[in-house]
């Protein structure tokens, strides 16, 4: 009983110290990695974190993966800033912007950004760049506000196709992915994500390699992915993904996001065609190339690129193609104006 009583005690110690280093080290996150940026509020009381440079009209603006934040443009974004304003931010619930008040679906995120840039002194028009998911808020954004978008660079766009309902098999893997992220949940509230994370991204990888060695299967998967596209950012955001990664909000959100796929799937699988705006489509080399009736239902303008030796990650990869793509929209729309009248 004795003994039993002792771990006890040692195990309510160490949670603790775990849950207040988690705690501590979060609010000094907080401190260190948002002085670039500004935070803007919209009326429905969402904290949108967002990172400006550059000035110039049209205004670039970048809208990140399902589960990324404004860190994943940092190469890009710096190449576009000597030519144009831009704008990179945080979705609600995500990097550091504060709790989401809204659905998930790219209308709903669509409007939230459309509130954003009004809020942040951005004006039409704009040239909007979105992977992944991100593809999908922007395309709705530009069927919603035609007249606002002068056009459209997609990075690998999420295709509603490979997910269900339109693809029962995939619906396994979400909800694996799910269930990780419930788990890490607690996980990161009491500093081990945290711990793992430095090890992986910031120190030897040691501790990281221990912890996945007695993890699941999908533990070791999803740290290997992470290891595999840390390199590609630049070493400074190192410290700040390691930050956001070990949020508890992260994970939760995350989950959230997988779970409403089905939703987000369904919403953008009836979108009509973009009308007159230029859509150019990156697609990695190591991906099927979209065929001609999947680029039409994006664009009536909508052409396509494929980038070789690239996986999903392209604007990692390759982010100089990236930035050309948007060089030639902004040529398309003529000599950058003034900053006095971009913003």
């Amino acid at each position: 009983m004795h003994v039993a009583k002792w771990f006890a005690v040692a195990a309510a110690s160490l949670l603790s110290t775990g849950f207040l280093y988690q705690a501590i080290s979060g609010w000094f996150d907080r401190r260190r990695f948002v002085r670039d940026g500004r935070f803007i509020f919209l009326a429905n009381g969402s904290r949108i974190y967002v990172r400006e440079a550059g000035a110039g009209s049209p205004a670039v603006v970048f809208e990140a993966g399902i589960g990324a934040s404004s860190l994943n443009w940092r190469h890009v974004q710096e190449r576009m800033a000597g030519l144009t304003g831009t704008l990179a931010y945080d979705r609600a619930g995500l990097g550091w912007s504060g709790p989401r008040h809204s659905p998930r679906t790219p209308s709903s995120v669509a409007e939230e950004l459309h509130e954003l840039l009004q809020r942040a002194g951005v004006r039409p028009p704009l040239i909007l760049v979105g992977h992944s998911f991100g593809g999908l808020v922007v395309r709705k954004y530009a069927l919603l506000y035609p007249g606002e978008v002068a056009g459209l660079v997609l990075v690998d766009p999420m295709r509603c196709e490979e997910y269900p309902p339109y693809n029962p098999e995939m619906a396994r893997k979400l909800l694996a992915g799910r269930r990780l992220c419930a788990g890490a949940v607690p996980v990161a509230r009491f500093g081990l994500a945290r711990v793992g994370l430095g090890s992986l991204i910031c120190g030897s990888g040691k501790v990281a390699a221990k912890l996945s060695s007695i993890a699941g299967e999908n533990t070791r998967y999803v740290l290997g992915r992470i290891d595999g596209e840390i390199g590609k950012l630049p070493p400074e955001t190192r410290p700040m993904l390691v930050a956001l990664w070990s949020r508890p909000a992260f994970y939760a959100e995350m989950g959230a996001y997988l779970k409403d796929i089905p939703d987000i799937v369904k919403q953008m699988s009836d979108a009509a065609p973009i009308g007159d705006i230029p859509v150019t489509v990156l697609t990695p080399g190591r991906s099927a190339p979209l065929t001609e009736e999947c680029l039409r239902g994006i664009g009536e303008r909508a052409r396509q690129i494929v980038v070789p030796d690239c996986e999903h990650w392209i604007h990692l990869d390759r982010p100089e193609l990236v930035a050309g793509a948007i060089r030639e929209l902004l040529e398309g729309c003529g000599a950058p104006e003034p900053a006095s009248a971009s913003r």
